[in-house]
């Protein structure tokens, strides 16, 4: 995705775009006036290019390469990056013996071999790749259990090992708290909490957001318990999920229990803790004060409507979100408050994350666009009164999130003076979009924005309510 814009950036391109060529990308590319090799399937690369001139082309054919190689070109038969490429993860592994994961983001139906072929070489597992199916994830992780190795995903987004992030990872300081993050947003959120209260993490393990369902049965999360509880470095833990099969979760918390080190749950479910409030149980148990949580309102507002008169009474909240858990939480703040039949009062909040949006497509994190069109068509619903948008960064995510969304927000705004919009924003000043700047330029634009995805979801839903005040 950051290829094409690349490209596109260029003088004389009119359209371009580098994609594996699943069903929906070569849809795209058709419905652009491409026409695709008969045989393009899933593991093949497809770079399609339109310029005005045949100079701009062969720019952009030769900025093209040097994009995809990362460096210079390498010697004739010596392969992308100077090597031939290893046939399988095994062999890369014997080139590497200090490695210690693999981490893995091929197509979902065709990771296995290589998650195997990483346990077989004696090597802990990441697996980003979505779109596994539950049987292939339950052989994976029973087959680690036997090897003492873990599997991390699939749909794995986020880890920290040794400082080092993997992933959809934030730029946090180091520190006593260990994570096991069956959610990738939500763990971002806690490290991105944590740090803003001045405490670090010492390791943040994923284990993919069906871990804890009914299925899969917490088999990484138990290893991940295991594994830091045995860590000197780790203080406490803390577990965080979207809500839990109950079995699971009962699970779990018995394994919990039976630890030397400390466990702190966050689960945003109705009758769970937040995860602000779940953070704010983990600086207590260390003995840290709990900050006031960051936020950024709009100048020349009252922290409801654009205009100072807030939502009407009866318009609805719409949420647009990237990250599941962040939503899972939203929702969970949204019924305590506005009841449980929030589709009845035209209430929605849709998880653009979710692997129904991202097969053939990239993240949301990464491809802001499905998401910016879902705003524009709910701005212009008259039955919309609140806008409730998460941005993540970090690590892997969009160089500059708030340049794409703030436009179309502050258009939105503009039109409808009755319309307010809330951004729940997870990152840190250390991010390479920089926090801070990411959030004036969301200010700027008419957004009341906050650190704590909780914070933010009870603001937009006091908003809808036709409230008064903060959250």
């Amino acid at each position: 995705m950051r290829v094409s814009r690349s490209i596109v950036g260029r003088d004389g391109v009119t359209e371009a775009m580098a994609a594996m060529g699943t069903g929906l990308n070569l849809e795209v590319l058709a419905r652009m006036g491409f026409a695709v090799p008969g045989g393009t399937g899933p593991g093949d690369l497809v770079v399609a290019i339109r310029a005005g001139a045949e100079e701009a082309l062969d720019g952009a054919r030769d900025a093209l390469d040097g994009l995809l190689r990362g460096r210079e070109p390498a010697a004739d038969g010596a392969g992308l990056f100077g090597a031939p490429p290893p046939a399988r993860t095994t062999a890369a592994a014997a080139s590497r013996t200090d490695a210690g994961i693999a981490l893995l983001s091929v197509p979902g139906p065709h990771v296995v071999p290589e998650a195997m072929d990483a346990l077989n070489a004696g090597l802990n597992v990441m697996i980003f790749s979505d779109n596994v199916p539950v049987g292939q994830e339950v052989a994976l992780k029973e087959e680690a259990a036997r090897r003492g190795l873990i599997v991390m995903g699939p749909d794995c987004g986020t880890a920290v090992v040794g400082g080092a992030g993997l992933g959809f990872a934030n730029a946090v300081r180091p520190g006593p708290v260990g994570v096991v993050a069956a959610s990738g947003t939500g763990a971002q959120q806690l490290m991105c909490l944590l740090d803003a209260a001045g405490v670090g993490v010492s390791h943040v393990l994923g284990v993919g957001g069906r871990d804890l369902s009914t299925e899969v049965s917490g088999r990484s999360s138990l290893a991940a318990l295991a594994a830091l509880d045995a860590d000197p470095a780790t203080e406490l833990i803390m577990l965080v999920s979207k809500p839990p099969a109950p079995r699971t979760a009962d699970l779990i918390r018995e394994a919990a229990r039976r630890l030397d080190t400390p466990v702190v749950f966050a689960l945003p479910a109705p009758g769970e803790d937040d995860l602000t409030r779940a953070a704010e149980r983990a600086l207590a148990a260390l003995g840290r004060p709990v900050p006031d949580w960051p936020r950024w309102l709009a100048s020349g507002r009252d922290g409801a409507g654009r205009d100072g008169r807030g939502g009407e009474s009866g318009r609805a909240l719409r949420g647009l979100f990237a990250g599941g858990t962040l939503r899972a939480e939203a929702e969970a703040v949204a019924r305590d408050l506005l009841g449980w039949d929030l589709e009845a009062g035209g209430h929605r909040l849709v998880d653009y994350g979710d692997d129904a949006y991202t097969r053939g497509r990239a993240h949301p994190m990464i491809d802001p666009t499905l998401r910016l069109e879902a705003l524009a068509d709910q701005a212009a619903d008259p039955g919309c009164g609140v806008l409730l948008l998460d941005v993540v960064l970090g690590f892997g995510a969009d160089p500059d999130p708030a340049g794409a969304l703030a436009p179309v927000l502050a258009a939105a705004l503009r039109d409808r003076g009755d319309l307010a919009a809330v951004v729940s924003l997870c990152g840190t000043p250390a991010d390479p979009q920089d926090r801070d700047r990411q959030a004036a330029a969301l200010c700027d634009a008419g957004a009341d924005v906050f650190a704590s995805n909780a914070e933010a979801a009870r603001h937009a839903v006091r908003a809808v309510a036709g409230a008064e005040g903060e959250a």
